[in-house]
This record gives structure tokens, sequence and C-alpha cells, in this order.
């Protein structure tokens, strides 16, 4: 007997070592395991979509400039170093916070000229004249991006506004190696430059030969015009000779803008949309953005569904996510434009009896066909090249810009002399009712054209806070996407646990209600979730990748942690 409990505490020995060598390999695994974290900072962070601009900016924040300053000179360096989308010819949206709370956004929409009309991209039949409204002088509204950000820095600027130029002015004058991407996109479009210019004059983007990775991109003439700037503020572009340049351009080429559409053109600062996702504060755009409204609504639809439990990109969580979408793209088709001229129901979208209403006929087990979904009635009445950045000073002070020339190169005419590309926003309107633009999305009256209006955009700065503190500050480029987009990162953070370089990176998909179809990137969906969706009725189709999201999250420690979306050059800075 003695023999046998002396075996029996051998054998009990032996286990109970196991199991505590076992919880210790866990333990030191979870200690160990290396998350796909991006970079941390201490004090100030920016996440941009070029890493020379983001430089830019952490240099102004280094020099004592606060978040909006950094904002200001991130704005003109991308003019510089991402012709794609960043601009002096195009337009954005702003929203900040304040240490203190306070909370506020700029709109720099750009603006349908006073010579715009209802109808002036139809034919007498009535019929749309193909891409008239995309491509050439005639698409295009009237900028806003100086203004904007001369708006900003009357407001909220520290640092002399000649301070968070002059780095832009540099590299114009100086230029800056291109990349890999950027030779490619030039190489491409170099017809559609020429197509489009008058090349008795110097096209910036247009080498005799070709562009190679490296190779150094000076822009004199935009140089020039940024020094203008510097010296004159406003004035240095909505007047004198650069915005004699842009009237000159358009006589030549049946444009409509003038120079009183220049000298009369204001940003506005609007009251942001806010909403609740669970104890989280979301401050986003409001209209013309349609960002903000559909960011909440989609954030409250999901709001009682397991989404947690059920698993990122599960075919769960996908069937609920997009059936959300489809509904709050329905709703964005009739009743969202600008506010200064459509009464935009804000309060109505925003209701939560609302929102879960819409809801109510969700099918676990069953697609909802688009043709039986409409937007809510109520008693009371972008290709996808954008640019985001995210900014956070050492004061936690924050700003989310979003920013676009709408399509690639926008309208792919640079202004002689002056040496920057104009925007092809005038395609975000509803040329013809239920005829879709070029991102596919559906309009009405609430976005018709009309002469001094803004055209409606997808645009969703976005920034969060967590009880009562600055949480993360997020946004992206994308078109029809950058809604869905944003809404699934801030999901892969909140209910996935991811960090903000994993929500970053996560794969993402779309639904906006037309066409009824989920747009995924490769390798979204497993062919499990793909099978059972398709048997649900979704039609899936895999596409591009989707967004360039630069986001900034603050951590329990009050470290700074920026991700960069891999899928483009983005490049986060911090110090």
């Amino acid at each position: 007997m003695k023999i046998i409990f002396q075996i029996f505490i051998f054998l009990s020995a032996i286990f109970l070592f196991s199991c505590s060598n076992s919880k210790e390999r866990t333990k030191q695994d979870v200690q160990t395991a290396k998350r796909d974290s991006g970079l941390i900072a201490d004090s100030g962070m920016v996440v941009c979509a070029h890493a020379e601009a983001s430089k830019v900016g952490i240099e102004i924040l280094k020099k004592g400039g606060n978040a909006v300053d950094a904002a200001v000179a991130v704005q003109f360096a991308l003019a510089v170093v991402y012709p794609n989308a960043g601009n002096i010819g195009g337009g954005g949206f702003m929203v900040l916070r304040l240490n203190d709370g306070e909370i506020n956004s700029l709109d720099f929409r750009e603006k349908a000229p006073m010579k715009a009309s209802r109808d002036m991209y139809l034919d007498k039949d009535e019929n749309i004249i193909p891409n008239s409204s995309r491509e050439g002088l005639l698409s295009v509204g009237v900028p806003g991006s100086v203004d904007g950000m001369f708006r900003a820095h009357e407001r909220y600027g520290y640092l002399p506004w000649k301070v968070l130029i002059q780095p832009a002015i540099d590299l114009a004058q100086e230029g800056f190696p291109i990349t890999q991407r950027q030779a490619e996109e030039f190489n491409n479009l170099k017809n559609e430059f020429l197509k489009w210019n008058d090349t008795t004059y110097y096209v910036p983007l247009v080498h005799p030969e070709s562009w190679a990775p490296r190779y150094y991109l000076a822009q004199p003439n935009l140089a020039r015009t940024l020094t203008l700037i510097r010296d004159k503020g406003r004035n240095g572009f909505y007047s004198g000779k650069t915005a004699d340049n842009i009237v000159k351009e358009m006589k030549r080429g049946g444009g409509i803008i003038s120079l009183d559409d220049l000298k009369n053109y204001e940003s506005k600062w609007r009251k942001p949309i806010v909403g609740w996702y669970k104890d989280y504060k979301i401050i986003s755009m409001p209209p013309p953005s349609s960002g903000g409204i559909a960011l909440v609504q989609l954030l409250n639809m999901v709001e009682n569904y397991p989404i947690r439990d059920f698993g990122w990109n599960s075919e769960k969580a996908v069937h609920v996510m997009a059936e959300a979408e489809k509904r709050v793209y329905a709703d964005r088709s009739v009743h969202l434009g600008d506010p200064d001229f459509y009464p935009v129901p804000v309060k109505d979208l925003l209701d939560s009896t609302y929102i879960i209403s819409r809801m109510k006929d969700f099918n676990s087990e069953k697609c909802t066909d688009y043709k039986s979904l409409q937007a809510g009635l109520f008693a009371s009445k972008e290709k996808e090249q954008t640019t985001h950045f995210s900014i956070v000073d050492k004061w936690k002070n924050a700003v989310a810009v979003t920013t676009t020339l709408n399509g690639a190169y926008g309208s792919y005419v640079f202004v002689p002399g002056s040496g920057f590309l104009l925007n092809n926003e005038m395609d975000d309107f509803s040329a013809k009712s239920g005829v879709p633009n070029t991102y596919g999305l559906v309009g009405a009256e609430a976005n018709a054209i009309a002469p001094g209006k803004r055209m409606l955009s997808s645009m969703t700065p976005t920034i969060i806070e967590k009880n009562g503190k600055l949480f993360i500050v997020t946004g992206t480029p994308g078109g029809s996407t950058i809604i869905t987009s944003v809404f699934q990162t801030i999901l892969n953070v909140i209910e996935h646990d991811m960090t903000v370089n994993e929500a970053v990176k996560a794969k993402k998909f779309h639904h906006q209600w037309k066409p009824d179809t989920i747009y995924v990137e490769e390798n979204t969906l497993d062919s499990t979730a793909v099978s059972s969706l398709e048997k649900k009725g979704h039609h899936i189709v895999r596409r591009i990748p989707i967004g360039r999201t630069d986001c900034i999250l603050i951590l329990p420690n009050g470290k700074l942690e920026g991700g960069a979306d891999p899928r483009g050059d983005d490049t986060a800075i911090g110090y």
C-alpha cells in the first residue's frame, strides 16, 4: 500500500510540474507573441500618403507647431509629392478635436461654377454625354484647398503661415525622388496628360522618355505658385497671376470657372456629426459629406449583433454588415447633398428608432433583394483617388483631413505657368437622377447640379473618443468605398482587438446597394464563407485593393500607434 501511495505522489508531482510548465510556456508565449503593431511614438505623429509629406508634418510638430499647423504643411507638401490626389486644385474636409474636448469641422469642398447648370452634361435627348463630367475642363469645380488651409490656420494655427508653406516650396523647387508606384502611374498616364494639356507649355509629369524609381521630380512652376500663396495667403491663389492662369486655361479648353468664382469661394465651418457606438463617441464630417451620417448609421445598425463572436470577416459578420451597408447607401442616394441648397434630414437619419427600424426586415439566412430596399421616408425634407492624413500633436490635439481631386490626377489638366492639377469633381454631382457616376453611385434631387453648390462626397475623416479621451484618428481615400473601409477599420480595433496596423492592413469588402454586389479584395473571404454567402443570395466579385487607410491610435499608456496602409506608399512618422 505504501508503494502504491508513493507511486501516486510521484505521478501527481509529474502532472503538476507538467501543468505548471505548460502554463508558464503559455504565459511566455503570450508575452513574447509579436503583434503587428505600427510605429509607436511618445509625442506626435503624422500618417499620410507619402513619406516626404509625413517628414514635413513631423518637423512642424518638432518646431512647436500644433496639429493644425502640421495639417496645413502636410496638405501643401502632398500637393507637390502626391499629385494624383494631394492638391491645391481640389478640395476636402477637416475634422478636428482639441485637447480640451472642443470639436469642429471645416468644409473646403469644391463648388460648382456660377455658369454650371442642372443639365449641363446631357445631350438634346437628355442622355448623359459620355465622360463629359469626368474629363477635361468642364469637369472642374472651383477649388477649395487653399482657402480651407488658410481658414484653418487663421482660427487654430500657432506657427507663422510662411513657415508652414516653405517646406512644400523647397520640395517643388529642389525636387524629390519618385517611388516605383509613381513612376508606373506617370508613365501609364502620359497619353492622357498629352491629350488634355496645352503641350506648348511644360507638362510636369510627362517625361521625354520614361520615368523610373528614384528619378527626381522638380516642379518650378508649382514652386512659384506656392511662393505666391506663402507671401499673399489665399489671395496668392484666388486672385492675381494664379487666378488669371486658371481662367485663361478655362477659356482655352471650354471650362466655365471665372475670376468671380475664384474670388468668392469660401470654406465653411460646420457642426460635426456626433454619434455613439457602445461607449465610443464618434466625431465625423457632416454634409455635404455623406460620410459622417453613413458611418454612424452603419455602426448603430450592427451594434446589437455579436460582431465579435461572429469573428472577423466570417460569413455571419459579412452578411449583417453588407445588409446594413445596402440600407445606408439607399438612404445616401436620396437624402444627402449640400445642406446650403437642400434640407438634408440629418436628425431623422440619425434617429435611433429609425436606424433600428431599417434592420427590422434583416434575415440572417437570406440576402435582401436590393430592389425591395428604398431610402427611408420622412415627413420633412469619387475613380478612387483621394488621400487622407491623420495627425496628433504632443498636446493630444488631433486632426483628420481627407482631400481629393476626385479621380486619379483629377481632370488630367495642369494650369499652364502655375504647375498644378485641376480636379474633376463635378462628376460627384448627379448629372441625371438615377444614373450612376464614376463610382456607380446614384443620386437624386438632393445632389443635382446648381450654381455655387457643393457636390456630395463620401469622404469620412473621423475622430473617436473613449471615456472622454482621444482614442482613434482615422480616414481613407477610396471613392464610394471610403465609408465602408472606415467602418470596418473601426470594428477591427474595437470588436476584433486588432492593433491599428492590423486593422489598416486587414482585407476589406464593400457593398453600396447598387449594384447588388459585395466587392472583396483578394483573399478577403475563405471558400466556405463565399459559398455560404452565395447560398444566401449575395453576389460576390473580387476587385483591386480597397482604400489606403491612415490611422493613429492612442494606447492606454498615452503613446501613439500609427497605422500606414501598405496598399500605397503611405508612411507613419512620429517622435
